[in-house]
């Protein structure tokens, strides 16, 4: 996932890290595209989430769609693999979490419930510059289905913020995807990317709210996951200042297939001093 700088000012535009490649291969093929640095504070949230969120979440847990198809001898659904099916421990279980901003929840892309509005985010042009998946919804839509028909190894999802998507992500496992080539990987290390979608969930300091955010779901529902890491541009310096400010720390320089990058690590270990 090779990245660029949107701009220089990470509070009037996105941070992308992009590559040309749309398979699974997230190491190689996806796009960092992140929001300015948060502010941690001491809030409280409730967790009340919206009737047809809680809907959504349920039939997503149970992938009720997936196995009637299966019973029934049917072609997969259209949205493709069932979440239930994922090797990230179930990201459409992993429920929702507090944030500086207010409750985000992490929830897995149905293809034809979501591609126009992840399409219409594609074709921003902060966005399109980097992730380079403008076009018509075809284009977003291979993106999305290949990685729906891989094996489970990258799950995209919408990031919701008080019930309403604004931020498209993707969860994957670095130690089954390209990226491992490029590192010492170890079993269980997460990936994951990020784009903020709407103009006005940019510049509001949410990128280092969402990351740690995300960051600390993945450590509390993957018990076997050390390691938290990322890959954004090396000259993507306002991506780097997010990742560091939530929690990541700078291991190495990578050489990745289109970019040289920052390998960005965030330890289970050191996770309460970061």
């Amino acid at each position: 996932m090779p990245p660029a700088d949107a701009s220089a000012d990470a509070g009037t535009a996105p941070v992308a890290d992009i590559g040309t490649d749309t398979s699974p291969g997230a190491g190689e093929n996806r796009t960092d595209t992140l929001v300015g640095l948060g502010q941690d504070n001491e809030d409280t949230l409730d967790l009340r989430l919206p009737d047809e969120l809680l809907a959504l979440i349920e039939d997503e847990r149970t992938g009720s769609l997936a196995a009637r198809a299966r019973d029934d001898g049917m072609a997969p659904p259209a949205f493709g693999v069932s979440p239930a099916d994922d090797l990230l421990d179930r990201v459409a279980d992993w429920g929702p979490t507090t944030t500086p901003a207010g409750v985000f929840h992490l929830v897995p892309v149905r293809v034809e419930r979501d591609l126009p509005l992840v399409s219409r985010w594609m074709n921003d042009p902060a966005v399109a510059a980097f992730w380079n998946l403008a076009g018509p919804p075809s284009i977003t839509e291979e993106h999305l289905r290949a990685q729906f028909t891989a094996d489970g190894r990258s799950v995209p999802c919408l990031g919701m913020l008080e019930g309403t998507p604004m931020s498209y992500w993707e969860i994957y496992r670095a130690d089954l995807d390209p990226l491992a080539r490029h590192y010492p990987a170890r079993p269980h290390d997460t990936g994951i990317h990020v784009l903020t979608g709407g103009l006005a969930d940019r510049g509001r300091g949410l990128g280092s709210a969402l990351l740690r955010a995300v960051a600390d779901l993945v450590l509390d529902r993957r018990s076997a996951c050390a390691r938290v890491v990322a890959e954004p541009d090396l000259r993507n310096i306002p991506s780097i200042a997010a990742f560091l400010g939530a929690g990541f720390r700078f291991s190495a320089e990578v050489d990745l297939p289109a970019k040289r990058a920052a390998l960005m690590v965030r330890d289970r270990s050191l996770r309460h001093l970061l």
